[in-house]
């Protein structure tokens, strides 16, 4: 593992470290098939990009990300940390984990300039801890109900970037999604909403700047 002197910059939150992007959301919301579809236009843009999942048990998010962005991404920069509890603890509570990950990962890829940390699924109350990540962002489907951003919870109301995806899926699912997105816009005090179908690419491109959007604030 990567060791620091007190003069020597964190690898992974000191200066010139990668822009560190948490995607959290209950399950099944897309989290990672939001990764999947971002991290291509990422490497389009000449971005170098590494991933590291978390699932309390398995490694599955990290092999299905290796299977989708083969070609895309080398396997050996998507790394799977099983949190053998709650996800809120890896992510939120004692990031302790993520950071070593990253920080091994960075050793052995220095060229690494943007870093995806997904959280395990989990519920509302679901946030990264400024430590670990530069951006949160928080998501949720069409499928769990139009009546979700009411609901509030940090992370539909403290997170940098809300997402609502499965807009394909809403005429079906019974959503209106011209209200949920109201009342996504209306708990958030103006901090954004994006909308986004991973599959058809709806949204992605709007994510990704918002996103950079972030690097360039820091700089």
């Amino acid at each position: 593992m990567t060791t620091t002197s007190p003069s020597t910059p964190d690898p992974v939150t000191g200066t010139g470290s990668p822009l560190r992007i948490g995607i959290g959301g209950p399950v099944g919301s897309g989290k990672t098939a939001l990764i999947e579809a971002l991290v291509p236009r990422f490497v389009e843009a000449g971005r170098r990009v590494g991933v590291i999942t978390n699932d309390i048990y398995t490694q599955e998010d990290a092999m299905h990300v290796r299977r989708e962005l083969d070609g895309v991404i080398s396997p050996d920069v998507v790394i799977g940390v099983e949190t053998g509890s709650c996800p809120h603890t890896a992510v939120r509570d004692d990031p302790t984990m993520n950071l070593m990950t990253a920080a091994d990962l960075l050793d052995e890829h220095p060229e690494i300039d943007t870093l995806f940390f997904e959280s395990g699924g989990d519920n509302l109350t679901l946030t990264f801890s400024p430590a670990l990540v530069d951006v949160f962002v928080f998501v949720l489907d069409t499928a769990e109900g139009q009546k979700m951003p009411k609901k509030r919870g940090p992370g539909i109301t403290e997170s940098d970037i809300l997402v609502i995806n499965k807009t394909d899926i809403a005429q079906y699912v019974r959503c209106d999604l011209t209200v949920m997105n109201a009342d996504a816009v209306d708990v958030r005090d103006g901090n954004p909403v994006v909308l986004t179908d991973c599959f058809s690419g709806q949204g992605i491109t709007e994510l990704q700047q918002k996103l950079e959007g972030f690097r360039e604030s820091r700089e």
